[in-house]
């Protein structure tokens, strides 16, 4: 097989039976065709038609090493820094196509798998751990170009240091049966972005002070898997119409609980199982922060481009660019910007190859990246709001316009350079970017990204090497080393 295209996605998610619940109820019918989830579904078939647009087949896949068909640049593992660039580029396009709305366009879990399959080696000779099954579904899932969602966060019922859980029945995930057929899962996991709407679930831990060998697995299962469901939030979907809900209606991309009621994972398909050091280890020593934050940094860059051009537009539509405190404000989004471009750019200048022959991009820099841009993204939506004052709260429907009323709105909401419809319009994106549902999921979804802000401090203060700052001090104080009398 090869890259596939928009209509080819959408039929393939449309004939499975996946259970999925939405407001009480377990969806029936083509998923494709449904309001809360027709619109992100297009949107995401939208970027599979890419990969065959005459103009950028060449810039969006690649060659397979086992076909020789055209298949998803995204998957490709990376030997060169030019192949780091080129992987860039590819994602650029599609984060552009939706304006880095979405956080789980396919590039993000392709690439997570990716780096597992390059990091497959970690868990070789290991007790109850099977790399070539890793490498299989990576195989498997470049040449069929399968869409993934991934879970690793359990449940919150008790965030004491000290809790480690103790109920009879597993609220959190756990192996609770080994047998010919594999292992069987009971419990939930949280947080599944996209559950449901796609081809696959990748299961696998985030790192943790304590879990228990039971906690410990990783797989990969159908979206299907008889005993799986998907139980799904609030859509935050404003409406069909792209003038009123510009992005609700073209990138909700929906969360959802998962619950594993005795799910039954076939040997061929587990990663490791009841092995404590072994889920640790993978996770610290695969190549999953490097690829998985360069991804991420990449479509971060091309939102903050777009809230930019949205902020500028409200400046220009109601003409206030000659106030100094506007300059500022727009200033803070342009440094904000040109910081994590930089910071991309030097992660891929100072990538090195790691052991298995895979250029991994520096982690440093993108660790900085994520330090900033949970930090900057409330503020630049804050920036939005401020700019677009008063004028946020006051906006007129599509149906307004096409009522009698059409006059009035016409008369007293023309911009200084804008129409009525074309300011509303305006406006109306940055509400929904900002201020809406949608838009306040947008600032927390981005803020807790890649986990709790305060631990991604912590971590890059652990990780950054100041030896050689605090020895130049010590050299020039003319202080001895710890020890020296």
């Amino acid at each position: 097989m090869s890259a596939i295209n928009g209509k080819e996605f959408i039929d393939r998610i449309n004939r499975m039976d996946t259970e999925i619940w939405f407001d009480g109820k377990a969806i029936k019918g083509k998923i494709s065709e449904h309001p809360a989830f027709k619109g992100i579904l297009q949107s995401k078939a939208s970027l599979y038609d890419l990969q065959h647009d005459p103009g950028l087949k060449e810039k969006m896949t690649y060659v397979s090493p086992e076909t020789q068909e055209l298949i998803g640049l995204s998957y490709l593992q990376p030997k060169t820094k030019e192949d780091l660039i080129r992987r860039r580029k590819m994602m650029e396009i599609w984060a552009r196509h939706t304006n880095g709305m979405m956080g789980r366009s396919p590039d993000y879990m392709n690439t997570v798998l990716m780096s597992f399959a390059s990091s497959a080696a970690v868990l070789k000779d290991r007790e109850n751990c099977f790399p070539e099954n890793l490498q299989a579904l990576y195989e498997r899932a470049r040449e069929k170009d399968l869409s993934f969602t991934h879970t690793f966060i359990t449940p919150q019922v008790n965030r004491s240091q000290s809790y480690y859980g103790s109920s009879k029945e597993p609220i959190s995930a756990k192996v609770i049966e080994r047998n010919k057929q594999g292992i069987v899962i009971q419990g939930a996991r949280l947080l599944a972005t996209q559950g449901g709407l796609t081809d696959e679930l990748l299961v696998y831990n985030a790192p943790r002070m304590y879990f228990e060998a039971d906690e410990a697995f990783a797989c990969s299962i159908p979206s299907d898997a008889k005993g799986l469901k998907f139980i799904c939030r609030e859509s935050f979907v404003g409406g069909d119409s792209t003038f009123n809900h510009p992005l609700s209606s073209r990138y909700e991309e929906m969360d959802s609980i998962l619950v594993f009621d005795h799910v039954l994972v076939p040997w061929e398909r587990v990663f490791f199982y009841d092995n404590v050091e072994a889920a640790s280890d993978f996770m610290q020593k695969c190549s999953f922060h490097h690829f998985a934050t360069h991804q991420v940094v990449t479509r971060q860059i091309v939102k903050t481009e777009f809230m930019l051009g949205v902020a500028e537009l409200l400046v220009e539509t109601i003409n206030v660019r000659e106030y100094q405190h506007i300059q500022e404000k727009l200033s803070e989004i342009i440094i904000g910007l040109e910081t994590m471009k930089a910071l991309i750019e030097k992660s891929e200048n100072d990538a090195e190859l790691d052991e298995w022959g895979f250029m991994r991009p520096s982690t440093l820099p993108l660790q900085v990246a994520n330090n900033i841009f949970p930090r900057i993204y409330p503020r630049i939506s804050e920036i939005i709001q401020l700019v677009g004052a008063s004028g946020m709260v006051s906006l007129p429907t599509e149906k307004d316009f096409d009522s009698e009323i059409r006059t009035d709105l016409d008369k007293y909401l023309q911009g200084a350079s804008k129409t009525a419809a074309d300011r509303v319009k305006i406006f109306r994106l940055a509400w929904d970017l900002t201020m809406s549902s949608f838009g306040t999921r947008q600032t927390q979804y981005e803020r807790y990204f890649f986990g709790d802000p305060v631990r991604l401090s912590s971590l890059l203060y652990h990780n950054y090497p100041t030896g050689d700052y605090v020895k130049a001090i010590n050299d020039f104080l003319n202080l001895k080393n710890e020890g020296q009398l």
